[in-house]
């Protein structure tokens, strides 16, 4: 069985802060009937994410809607504890070999927090000041 190719280029952080929390939300598609399987991976892959020194969080998510959709919520000391996460050997002998057969598809995104500076700024096409109503 074939890797599904994430929706994401893992390797390029370009727009990433290097030194700020990097949170990464990745939704998962399991094959059907394989979310058992898919999660009891996942609940050893988390234990053993945690115990990374940039591993600031990690939480799995199962869809009230539909028992294959699962979501995972992960948080990063920075981008280079997220690139040490991911050339972990957990990751690769959970995640890569273990998990990725039984998803056929798979959305990541990489996010960063938002300012203070980027949440202080007026959105375009707004004032900062209140319109009158005169």
């Amino acid at each position: 069985m074939s890797t599904p190719e994430a929706n994401h280029s893992e390797a390029n952080h370009s727009e990433l802060s290097q030194d700020a929390p990097i949170t990464v939300v990745a939704r998962w598609q399991a094959s059907a009937g394989a979310s058992a399987t898919v999660l009891g991976i996942v609940g050893e892959l988390r234990q053993r994410s945690l115990g990374e020194a940039g591993c600031l969080g990690y939480e799995v998510f199962q869809s009230a809607d539909d028992d294959d959709v699962i979501f995972l919520l992960e948080r990063y000391r920075d981008v280079a504890a997220l690139e040490a996460h991911r050339g972990s050997s957990h990751y690769r002998e959970l995640l890569a070999a273990r998990i990725l057969p039984l998803l056929p598809t798979r959305r990541v995104e990489l996010l960063r927090a938002a300012s203070a500076a980027e949440l202080a700024s007026p959105a375009p096409g707004t004032t900062a000041e209140p319109a009158s109503s005169a």
